[in-house]
């Protein structure tokens, strides 16, 4: 049951977030009003602005916010969207904003009339704004350049967490009511379980062998001043190797061009290879067309690190009190769907909403987070692994028949979407995190995809003229 109000009036909590990453600022930000004191463990020097930092290289590679995730995101820092905007970020409408083919080959058409958004920037950005609004708050504190040790505790209850305190290996102990774990892929909350008595936890790994490179490069000239759309050429999980690409414009007269390719067609570092790349190992040449007459600022970097893992830890059979983990040390997605974001800011919203309804320190309430983080984490990973586990060599077991027929029936919700602008409307809001992907068996949906009205299919990107004219294409 519910803290009571005299709880409320005489404990002094206290919490311990591992991980100063956007998930972590986010579960910092939630528990901020929850608890008297908060303080985030993380293992980088975290920058001043933005600026890049070691601890995440995926931050150089293009990132998209959905609606799901702006939405979330707003709730629990209401007027952040403005103040990313504010600093160069866009928000975009999809499609008015968005050219982009679909995995299954289609051009979506541009309608006017979509209800969803989302934020785009670069990573830098989007931490930097979210790090200093949370951080900004009182009762949270900053312990960075630290790097956790291991939970402290018992079997049945974790009651803080183990920081080095000098170079001889000591260690002091930071108590804690609550400890969030939100330190991203490199988790090491199932190592610290079983140290404590619990059993392994269930993991499940679909890994399309996806490499990724990002260069920045100057807008060309001709679109500077003007909102130029987000450029997306999606890979055909059908057609192995699935190569694809984005361009993302992004503050300071940017494009910020992602391309990326499964095993046996992965980009590289190599300069004079991208955008050779970008023209020819796509389905359709526009991101390489597009970059003739923009100029290139930084190399090409690359990550390889991009399976889609995942944690069931809802499911252990035995939890302790006291603990629970968000974000990627969850669930890790292939970055290609751009949902990591907005699972973090959702995830971040169902710790609130438990801990309210619950109590913050009231007996099952960790549990309570856990099952209730991966209700969102369930809906982006059913998108993703839909897809990723028809490419060669994904995982060691096939797809399953759920994940089998998902991916075909949205391949017929999106080439229904392409053309209907009612069907992409349902189509959105699974896509965006908005809905569950139940949605796409809604009756009006149903209806558009077998039976409603068609605009046929587009010949190829709907670029207007003067964005043609702009980027130097015509």
């Amino acid at each position: 049951m519910p803290d009571t109000a005299a709880d409320i009036r005489t404990a002094r909590r206290r919490a311990v977030v591992i991980g100063g990453s956007t998930t972590g600022m986010l579960a910092a930000s939630v528990l901020a009003t929850r608890f008297h004191e908060v303080t985030v463990v993380e293992a980088d020097r975290l920058p001043a602005g933005a600026e890049p930092r070691k601890g995440l290289p995926q931050a150089r590679h293009a990132h998209l916010l959905w609606s799901g995730g702006v939405s979330a995101l707003e709730e629990l820092l209401p007027g952040i969207t403005g103040e990313v905007t504010g600093q160069g970020a866009g928000l975009i409408g999809v499609m008015s904003d968005l050219v982009s083919k679909a995995p299954s080959g289609q051009w979506f058409r541009r309608f006017t009339d979509s209800r969803h958004h989302m934020i785009v920037c670069s990573r830098d950005l989007l931490d930097a704004v979210i790090r200093a609004h949370v951080l900004a708050r009182p009762g949270i504190t900053l312990l960075d350049g630290t790097r956790a040790a291991g939970l402290a505790g018992r079997r049945d209850r974790v009651t803080g967490v183990r920081v080095p305190t000098g170079p001889d290996g000591r260690e002091s102990t930071l108590a804690a009511d609550l400890v969030i774990d939100a330190s991203g892929r490199g988790s090491q909350a199932s190592a610290w379980l079983g140290r404590l008595g619990h059993g392994p936890v269930e993991e499940r790994v679909v890994d399309a062998g996806v490499a990724y490179a990002s260069r920045l490069y100057a807008a060309p000239d001709g679109t500077l001043g003007r909102r130029y759309p987000v450029v997306n050429v999606q890979a055909d999980p059908r057609r192995a190797p699935g190569r694809g690409g984005v361009v993302v414009p992004i503050e300071g007269d940017r494009w910020l061009v992602t391309l990326s390719g499964t095993r046996g067609g992965q980009p590289t570092a190599d300069p004079e290879a991208f955008e050779h790349f970008a023209l020819t190992g796509l389905t359709d040449p526009v991101i390489g067309r597009l970059l003739a007459r923009a100029k290139p600022l930084t190399d090409p970097v690359t990550t390889r690190s991009t399976a889609n893992r995942r944690r069931y830890y809802e499911n252990a059979p035995t939890w302790p009190e006291g603990f629970a983990v968000l974000g990627d040390a969850v669930a890790g997605y292939n970055p290609v769907y751009g949902h990591g974001l907005s699972v973090a800011a959702q995830s971040a919203l169902a710790l609130g909403r438990v801990l309210d309804r619950y109590g913050p320190t009231a007996p099952g309430t960790a549990r309570r987070v856990q099952r209730a983080v991966a209700r969102p984490v369930g809906n982006a990973w059913n998108l993703a692994v839909g897809q990723d586990a028809s490419y060669p060599g994904a995982t060691p077991e096939p797809p399953t028949l759920v994940e089998r027929l998902l991916s075909r029936y949205v391949d017929r919700a999106v080439a229904a979407g392409a053309e209907n602008p009612r069907a992409l409307h349902g189509l959105l809001d699974v896509m965006s995190l908005k809905a569950p992907a139940s949605r796409l068996l809604a009756p009006d949906m149903l209806w558009n995809i077998a039976l409603g009205p068609r605009k046929g299919p587009l010949p190829g990107p709907p670029l207007t003229d003067s964005e043609r004219t702009a980027a130097g294409l015509n």
